[in-house]
Order: C-alpha cells, then structure tokens, then sequence
C-alpha cells in the first residue's frame, strides 16, 4: 500500500474538526469512506493514530509524530497546486530563445515588453550565428529561434515576423554619398568600391553574394567583419561602404553618422522568422511569447520603417 493524498487530507480534517462525522462533511465525504481511508492508514502504520476522548478523537503519540510531517507534507503539495495553475495561466515559466546575431537589436525590446505584462517569467536568451542555431533546432535545445528564413528540409515550423530589408550603407563624407544624392547608382557603378562585408558563413553575407550573382555582379569584400556593428562602424569611420539590415542602424541613421546609398535593385528584401523545431512540446509561457511577438511585430517594424529614404 501507498499513502495517497487523499488520505492525508482526510488526517488533517480529523485532526482539525475532531469527529469522523464533521471531517467526513468538510471533505464532502461519507463518514464510512472516510472511517475506511483512515483504518487503511492506521493499518500501513501498525498503529492507532487517534484515540477517543468523551466525544471527541485526539491524536495519539504516534499521531502526533505524524501530523508535523503530514501538514509540511501538504503545504508543499499545495505550493505544487498553486505553481502548476499559475503555469496553465502563463504567469510563471523559462522561456529558451536563441536568435540570430543581427535580431538582437529587436529581441531584447520584445522581451522587455512581454515581461512587463508577466514579471514571473524568466528568459535564457543565446544571440549566436546562423549556423548555431540551425544545429540547436536539430538537437530541440531552444524552444524557439529568431533568424532569417530557415532551409527546407529539417523538419522546422516557421512563420513570418516582419520584413528584415537590407541596406547599402555609407559615411556622409563618402564619395558614393555626395553621388548617390544626385542619381540613382548601379550595381556596376560600386563594383570596384571598397566593401566592408560580415564574414563568410553568416546569413547576411550569403544572401548579399546570392543577390548580387542574381544581378550578373560579384561582390568582393575588402574587409570582414565579425557582426554587424563591426561593419557599421567600420563604414562609419570611411573604411569603406558596406550592406547591413536597416534596424541595425537607425541610431545611426538619425544622428547622421550614416546614410543610406540610392542603389538599384535595392534594399534587399528579406523577413524575420520565428521557428521551431517540429514535435518540440511548448510550455504555455513560451506559446504566448511567440503570440506576442506575431501580434507586436508591427510596432517594431515601424520604429526603423520610418527611416527609410523616399527614393524607396
């Protein structure tokens, strides 16, 4: 035989309400159901837990011993009870995200202003590159990530966030600027110029040499870059011109430290995913995470949309 709760519960009311007929009604029971639950206790403990007393039962020694461990014991189940109700509500959990190095600029807002709304939620967040994060979906490590379009084939859900444009970059004081104010540049027109560019293997820098090739032009790079905000500030400082997503630069863009380069055929349009491993099971928390940002995207986009040149 095994202790149940039910049973605890029923030497709890015994002990407070000091009758089997007033336990038995406080507990919605019959008195003989709960007389039976009690001897079967009594019986697996090889001895008698309450005694009478006139018209009362009192606990006996053993009873007493007892009682301390049965009231921690249920205190705690209730704490159980209280967590897992709170859990079906959404308003505790750990939410795991993994996102792509250039979103990080976005993700840390969204987080911020879903935590806001559930203060009893906590994140691990791990900002890492493109090829991380496909791995990580594979093994069901995150219960979801943030990235460019994912690859068909790996068994992957994934639905659109918002647009994710790339941009062509310069200094002010660049030449290509001053040009780029008066007419519309080509591809040929850069083909010779100096490229700060991400570094081979980000999703960035495949999608910029695809469209490129799409174009009949390659695009060599003079200078890599580990991340995004190496290459802005690379630009910034007249090392040369580069091609970066637009919400990474809207400091930038109005503090006049950059511009944005009339270039055809560009921006190049692209989107945010979120994305989830197929059979990953997710917490109530995190399916309402990705219900926030799905119905906030919007808002977003419109902080850096705004940025954009009319020449667009």
């Amino acid at each position: 035989m095994k202790i149940t709760i039910s049973q605890l519960h029923i030497f709890e009311a015994l002990v407070k309400t000091k009758s089997y007929t007033r336990a038995a009604k406080s507990l919605g029971k019959t008195q003989p159901g709960v007389s039976a639950q009690m001897k079967q206790l009594e019986e697996y403990v090889s001895n008698p837990l309450f005694e009478r007393h006139g018209n009362e039962i009192v606990l006996t020694s053993i009873g007493n011993i007892l009682y301390e461990q049965i009231k921690a014991t249920l205190i705690q189940y209730q704490n159980i009870e209280t967590a897992i109700e709170k859990i079906k509500d959404i308003e505790v959990g750990c939410i795991a995200i993994s996102a792509a190095t250039t979103c990080n600029h976005f993700i840390s807002h969204m987080l911020a202003d879903f935590v806001h709304q559930y203060d009893q939620i906590s994140f691990s967040l791990e900002i890492t590159n493109r090829a991380q994060l496909l791995k990580q979906l594979q093994n069901y490590v995150p219960d979801f990530v943030v990235m460019g379009e994912p690859p068909a084939g790996l068994k992957l859900e994934s639905e659109e966030i918002m647009p994710n444009p790339l941009v062509m970059i310069a200094s002010p004081h660049h030449r290509f600027a001053k040009l780029a104010q008066t007419k519309q540049l080509q591809l040929q027109d850069i083909r010779h110029a100096v490229f700060v560019m991400r570094e081979k293997g980000s999703g960035t820098r495949a999608t910029i040499e695809r469209h490129f090739k799409q174009q009949g032009h390659c695009c060599k790079s003079s200078f890599e870059m580990g991340s995004n905000e190496a290459t802005k500030h690379a630009v910034i400082a007249g090392l040369g011109i580069g091609i970066v997503p637009l919400h990474t630069i809207k400091i930038e863009l109005e503090s006049n430290n950059l511009v944005i380069l009339n270039v055809k055929s560009l921006p190049i349009m692209r989107n945010w995913h979120i994305v989830t491993r197929k059979g990953k099971h997710l917490s109530p928390a995190a399916k309402a995470f990705r219900t926030h940002i799905l119905q906030n995207a919007d808002k977003y986009r419109e902080t850096y949309q705004s940025l954009i040149p009319k020449f667009f």
